[in-house]
Order: structure tokens, then sequence, then C-alpha cells
């Protein structure tokens, strides 16, 4: 029972048919902090991402290409957390739909963890061409091509997701991944090193080359907001680090483990612990790219600001935010820092949009 409950938190299967341990305390361990967390990392990024789409939508401006990338970052999470309920639910309960539903929330976990994934990185990428090379790349970086861009991501994440959901079926009372005979020890290795090398350490990689360029580049600006970029550009890549790794290391020793490199009871029984508290861990990160990448934008405030105050106006929640009630600004997407900007000390530049 104690797979059953990792392979439909996870949506990857790992085989413990073998073990020998007492497991009944981890099954009463899942059915009481798995439905719990889920529940809260689906509430809070259900809330955060809703309201970056109602910004953006509502924005009555024309969008951006960084625009674009920040809307189909927020629907990718939305996938991913949508499909958090059904899990938790099924931890203590079991699966209690159909077939079909079975495959459809795991094809949106799986699906929204890549989409997720390639559009943080497409963002840095995007933030790399924006700052790094502004006077090549400013007539390129034009929404149509941000439509585009987004449509090939999709497609990536639609094909890197298919190894995790082909396989799901509804059994008895579970949602899990059933392998045919030639495959049941070689799918799940593919599945999980496709997680820790296409998932995580190339994002990770591309990401922190070109925050590494971006930071190099605002060195030798003068504007005097630099600073608060480089510090936003630090929050990203610490923030997405600290989330996603210990749970990629778990992933990683779950495939060891498929080796029965690991046999010792309590090692085993540590890895299921260690799997339950780092994916929860690694899932709440979705709640917060909103605040990352939208939020910590000094116009998208002003705009979700008037949003909100458009809409009641009998009452402002917004504060300081008063004065920019009943205009809008002119831009969603920040000002950044150019390379010809980067000679002066215009501080007409605002600070980055990550």
């Amino acid at each position: 029972m104690a797979e059953e409950i990792i392979e439909m938190t996870t949506g990857f299967a790992y085989d413990e048919s073998a073990i020998p341990c007492d497991q009944m305390d981890i099954q009463r361990f899942g059915k009481v902090y798995v439905p719990i967390l889920y529940s809260l990392v689906f509430i809070i990024g259900l809330v955060g991402n809703l309201l970056v789409v109602f910004t953006i939508v509502k924005g009555g401006h024309q969008k951006s290409i960084t625009d674009i990338f920040l809307l189909n970052l927020a629907f990718s999470d939305l996938l991913f957390v949508i499909s958090l309920p059904f899990w938790g639910y099924s931890t203590a309960h079991g699966w209690f739909l159909g077939n079909l539903s079975c495959q459809i929330v795991s094809s949106f976990y799986s699906i929204g963890f890549f989409g997720g994934m390639f559009f943080i990185t497409v963002i840095s990428i995007d933030r790399y061409l924006a700052i790094v090379h502004a006077t090549i790349f400013i007539k390129g970086r034009t929404a149509r091509r941000g439509f585009i861009t987004s449509l090939i991501i999709w497609v990536l994440a639609i094909l890197c997701a298919a190894p995790h959901f082909v396989f799901i079926q509804k059994s008895e009372t579970t949602c899990a991944s059933q392998y045919p005979p030639n495959l049941e020890l070689t799918w799940p290795i593919f599945c999980n090193l496709e997680i820790n090398i296409i998932g995580f350490l190339l994002p990770m990689g591309i990401m922190s080359i070109c925050y590494l360029q971006i930071i190099r580049t605002l060195f030798n600006c003068k504007n005097r907001r630099k600073r608060r970029v480089m510090r936003l550009i630090l929050q990203v890549v610490l923030v997405f680090f600290l989330f996603w790794t210990p749970h990629q290391v778990s992933i990683f020793l779950q495939t060891l483990k498929l080796f029965s490199i690991f046999e010792s009871c309590n090692v085993l029984r540590l890895l299921y612990y260690t799997m339950h508290a780092t994916e929860t861990l690694a899932f709440s990160h979705c709640c917060l790219n909103p605040i990352i990448y939208a939020f910590a934008g000094e116009k998208f405030r002003k705009y979700l600001c008037h949003l909100v105050l458009k809409s009641l106006s009998f009452i402002c929640f917004c504060g300081p935010c008063s004065h920019y009630h009943g205009r809008a600004p002119s831009s969603l997407t920040e000002n950044v820092p150019t390379s010809n900007q980067t000679q002066n000390t215009s501080d007409q530049d605002g600070s980055v949009l990550l």
C-alpha cells in the first residue's frame, strides 16, 4: 500500500514489492500529511496564479513577450496544482473516479510540471536577451514570437510528460502506472532520469548561465537600481535551487533503489519519509512563482492595484496604490536596463521584471 501512496502522490512508480519492512506507519503518515499539505499548496497556488492570469488578461494593454511567458507559466502552474487535490484525496481514501479521469489528472500533473520548468527557463533566456543583448534582439522580442515560442514549449512539455502518464491506469482503488512486464524496471528508471536531467539540471544550468551574464552586465551598469535587480536575480535562482534540489535528490535515490542498492529496512523507510517531505517542498514552488516572476515587478503591482480599485472603487485595499486609481500603467512589463543605458546614469529605467 505504501507503494501505491507514493505512486499516486508523485506520479512516479517505485517498486517496493520485495521490501519486507512493516510500512503501516508510513501509510498512516501519508494519509494525514499528504492531503493537508497538498490542500495548502493547491489553495495558495490557485489564488496566486489566477491573479497573474487575471491581471495580464484584463490589463487592457498590448501584450509583450514577457507578459505571454508569464501568462503561460501561470497556466502551467494551474495545471499542476489542479491535480493535487485529487492525489491528496486518493492518498487518504483511494482513487474515487474512473480510468479516464485518472489519465487526465496524471497528464495535468506531468505536463504542468514540465511546462512550468520550461517556461521558467525561457523567462530566464528572455531576460538575458533583453538586458545583455538588448540592441540586437530588441526587434525580435515581439508578442508574435512569444506566442510561437510558447506553442513550441507546450509541445515539448507534452512530449516530455507523455512517458509519465502513458501507462497510467485505474486499478481497483488506485491510479498508478501499469507497466508491461518487459518495461517494469527500465521505464521507471527512464522517467526518473528524465525528471532529473530535463526537468531540473538542464533548466537550472540555463538559468544559472543567463543570470550570471545578466549580473555581469549589471555590474557595468550605472543605474542606481541595479542592486535591487541583482537581489531579485539571486532570489530567483536561490529559491528554485532550495525548493527543487532536495526532491530531485530524492528521486535520484529512488532510482538507485531500483537497482537494489539500498537494502536496509531503516534506510528504505527513511527514503519514503524523505520523498514525502521534499515532494511537498518542491510543489510549493509553484505558489512562489507569481511572487517571484510577477508581483516583484513594480508595474505589475500597479496594474493589479488598478484592477482591484476599478472593481472595488468604494474601498482601497492597496494602501499607497490609491494614487493609481483611474489610470493604468502604460506597460505591464518593467523597463530594463539596456546596453545603451549602461553607459549613463539615467534614472528613467525601472527595475527588471524577472
